[in-house]
């Protein structure tokens, strides 16, 4: 398990998220990343809408849930790595603004499940409404191993 002063850390998560090629193809990008938390932020995308022009839930739901796998990440130790088993989110109000901003916050890191919070925000003429919120379980694995 890494420490929570890791020097490293933020390095750690975006050569991680390099790698993640649907995170590059939507345009999401790791804005912080402290020892059980990470914030992504994705800018507002016509191509990314549904119909009503809203950001679509499943682009809300997948920036949500790569917060909270890199947040658990984040607490694990080298040569590990993190895939989600399950994760719940309440889509609370139309993802309509200029970005999404994803938090995913460890809640309790076990040593096979971690569980954590997720909030995703719409940022709209600088305010910062809350559009989604859930709670993920993910598993603790090898690197390179599912």
């Amino acid at each position: 398990m890494h420490a929570p002063d890791d020097p490293h850390l933020l390095e750690r998560v975006r050569e991680s998220f390099a790698r993640q090629s649907f995170m590059a193809l939507i345009g999401a990008r790791v804005v912080s990343a402290s020892h059980g938390k990470v914030v992504l932020e994705l800018p507002f995308r016509a191509d990314l809408c549904q119909q009503n022009g809203f950001l679509h839930g499943g682009v809300v739901g997948a920036i949500a849930d790569v917060a909270g796998g890199y947040a658990a990440y984040s607490v694990f130790g080298d040569g590990e790595d993190v895939l989600t088993v399950e994760y719940k989110l309440n889509l609370i109000r139309p993802a309509a603004g200029e970005r999404l901003r994803a938090t995913g916050e460890v809640l309790r890191a076990g040593r096979s499940l971690t569980v954590c919070d997720l909030k995703v925000h719409v940022v709209r003429e600088g305010a910062e409404l809350l559009c989604a919120s859930g709670q993920q379980t993910l598993m603790r694995m090898e690197a390179g191993r599912a």
